[in-house]
């Protein structure tokens, strides 16, 4: 059970704000300021991978998701629970690519802007899967053991 608030029946609300973070993410990578020097390169280089990681784990996750796919944190009617794929490594991989890929962003676009708002999306991503997590336990019998033995937003790590 979660003390958060729903933001709608099927919590519209967290979708709205999470497409609002993202694009303040993405503005604050275009327009924030930035630095330059030597550091630039080694960040530009682990941005690019964390960008390629955390794309690759948010379109498995989409894929693994097939049938269950909604854009809402409230599970979709008659959809199994999936454990598989991405999803046997995270539990909400999709959110933790988008954290991946805006973390990679602001060090491509060496913008220290865009990764605070990368640690703000990680946050929030915390926030609307705990929300996503009291519905989930409600629909599916098993999310408790599931959410017992994988991590929440980033393989091996969280």
């Amino acid at each position: 059970m979660t003390r958060l608030p729903s933001l709608g029946p099927r919590g519209e609300g967290w979708v709205v704000i999470q497409f609002l973070l993202l694009g303040l993410v993405g503005l604050a990578g275009a327009v924030g300021p930035g630095w330059d020097g030597p550091l630039r390169t080694g960040a530009s280089l682990a941005g690019v991978m964390l960008l390629g990681a955390g794309g690759l784990l948010a379109v498995r996750g989409l894929i693994d998701l097939r049938g269950a796919l909604t854009p809402l944190p409230h599970p979709r009617a008659g959809a199994a629970l999936v454990d598989t794929g991405a999803y046997r490594l995270a539990r909400h991989p999709i959110y933790g690519g988008l954290v991946l890929g805006a973390t990679g962003f602001g060090l491509v676009t060496a913008s220290p802007l865009a990764l605070v708002g990368a640690v703000v999306l990680l946050g929030f991503f915390r926030l609307k899967s705990e929300r996503e997590e009291a519905w989930l336990e409600a629909h599916y019998p098993g999310y408790r053991v599931y959410r017992a033995r994988t991590r929440r937003l980033i393989p091996w790590l969280y």
